[in-house]
């Protein structure tokens, strides 16, 4: 991390994590931030569902929910960007505060609630994004939707023609009701209206789904089979976590959902269980706790085609996207990968 970066992220951690979150995207937007551009090498590129990616590190969704850095954000030196998450009718959220740092535990706790600016605005928005890198959307549901399961059609009928790919949502713990959706039945019957109002795009783009990390092994290989089944292009392994095991911070009995450092562990080991039930026969991206090469190169070697993260950016700036991959570059060489495909699930035994 270079000097002014590191003055940035001191002054922003003096703010309220909220304000210190638009204050970044602020940044971005009116170039004040240095950016590195495209990381790649013959060793980094990779597809992920048919996407040709340049890297396999990509942003999570959450940081830029209403799409509105995009183009910065493709110059950070991402190989993907996910923004969003995008309901039908924009919404404020909970209320505040409801964004913490975790300072302690390099970690953060949040119950934004889908605070966004509806799936028109962003729509909008992504109708002039940019086009060198792929971009998706993940799928929100309104707090007061009677079927919230329609609410992901919705939202993907209106966004998908501008987005390469589509994440269903139905792990966020701020919404009540919404991790209900993750058992078969419900999860099948959402995913099969998902997965038509896909068919009427006129680019059938890959859609995700983006699964708890606080789910039982049975529960995993349900969630596996279901989305095999329903057609699905991959799986985003996971979403943040309710545990609270071992946190030291003052904020750690806050409600909400934790990211960050403390989620390495679990997210990775839910990550090789559906690498293990899935067979490799759908991509995996892997996702919690990563901040370090070493662990996107852990998460990659236990099943993750490509990777996501957001959190450890507020401890390590904007600039770590490029250091994970320049650092996952090394990796690969250092223990005599051609590509970056080819690493992939060979460490899964260590986590199951």
């Amino acid at each position: 991390m270079n000097l002014i970066e590191r003055a940035g992220l001191a002054a922003l951690h003096r703010l309220d994590p909220e304000v210190a979150h638009g204050f970044s995207l602020r940044a971005l937007s009116a170039g004040l931030v240095p950016l590195p551009g495209i990381v790649t090498s013959s060793r980094l590129a990779t597809t992920l569902a048919g996407l040709p990616l340049a890297n396999p590190i990509g942003l999570a969704a959450g940081y830029d929910k209403n799409a509105t850095a995009l183009a910065p954000l493709s110059r950070a030196g991402f190989g993907f960007l996910e923004v969003g998450a995008a309901t039908p009718v924009a919404q404020p959220g909970n209320p505040k505060p409801r964004l913490f740092r975790l300072t302690e535990d390099q970690a953060a706790i949040n119950r934004f609630g889908f605070n966004n600016d509806g799936m028109q605005a962003i729509a909008a928005r992504l109708s002039h994004r940019p086009r060198d890198l792929p971009i998706g959307l993940n799928l929100g549901a309104n707090k007061t939707s009677t079927d919230k399961s329609a609410d992901f059609a919705h939202v993907l009928a209106a966004c998908g023609p501008h987005v390469d790919f589509a994440t269903v949502n139905v792990s966020s713990p701020n919404t009540e009701k919404l991790r209900d959706l993750q058992g078969a039945a419900a999860l099948t019957a959402l995913l099969a209206r998902v997965m038509e109002t896909r068919e009427g795009l006129a680019r059938k783009i890959p859609v995700f789904l983006k699964i708890a990390p606080d789910l039982a092994p049975d529960e995993i290989a349900e969630i596996a089979e279901v989305a095999m089944q329903a057609g699905l292009a991959g799986i985003i392994a996971t979403n943040t976590t309710l545990s609270r095991d071992g946190l030291k911070s003052a904020a750690r009995s806050e409600m909400g959902g934790l990211s960050g450092a403390p989620l390495f562990e679990k997210s990775t080991r839910v990550l090789a269980l559906l690498s293990k039930a899935t067979d490799g026969k759908l991509p995996l991206i892997g996702v919690g706790g990563i901040s370090t090469p070493e662990q996107a190169y852990a998460k990659i070697r236990a099943g993750a085609s490509a990777l996501q993260f957001y959190t450890a950016m507020v401890y390590g700036g904007i600039g770590l996207a490029a250091r994970l991959a320049l650092g996952l570059d090394g990796l690969l060489l250092r223990d005599g990968f051609a590509r970056v495909a080819d690493a992939v699930g060979t460490g899964r035994g260590n986590w199951l």
